[in-house]
């Protein structure tokens, strides 16, 4: 089946069964490896994009069903407030392997986007579905205060 998918502004023609994942889409078709596969079962956040600028877990969504919408992967985050997250992460060295860091970096961008100042238990909320096997989870909730501490 061929159909068009809009990723990071641009239109992409895919041919693919109607029922791939967006995830292998995103890494094998139009080939942008940032987004990871974790779980496969929309748990751990590995594959988090926005679609319509919300998160979604692309390892669950069919590719199919998106088409005509605004898909955002990690390579096209750009947002002020996603330029925020990115510049604490790395000043603040969130990530120790790394892998899990797209999608939590996709998440705590969209908290920012739609709450500026959140709280611990905020943060904790956004950022219960990402899952990081090395439990950086107290230097990620500090890289979120950082960039809206950074944003203010």
């Amino acid at each position: 089946m061929s159909f068009t998918l809009n990723v990071n502004g641009v239109a992409h023609e895919i041919d693919a069964a109607p029922d791939t994942p967006l995830l292998w889409v995103i890494r094998d078709h139009i080939q942008l490896t940032g987004t990871k596969f974790g779980c496969g079962m929309a748990q751990c956040g590995s594959c988090t994009v926005y679609l319509n600028g919300q998160p979604i877990r692309a390892c669950v969504t069919p590719a199919v069903a998106v088409q005509g919408q605004q898909i955002t992967t990690i390579e096209g985050l750009e947002s002020k407030a996603a330029l925020a997250v990115q510049k604490a992460w790395d000043a603040l060295e969130v990530p120790q392997c790394g892998y899990c860091q797209s999608g939590q970096i996709m998440a705590a961008a969209a908290l920012l986007e739609q709450n500026p100042s959140p709280s611990d238990d905020d943060i904790d909320l956004a950022m219960n579905g990402n899952i990081c096997r090395c439990a950086t989870y107290v230097r990620i909730r500090k890289a979120i205060h950082a960039a809206a501490k950074d944003l203010a």
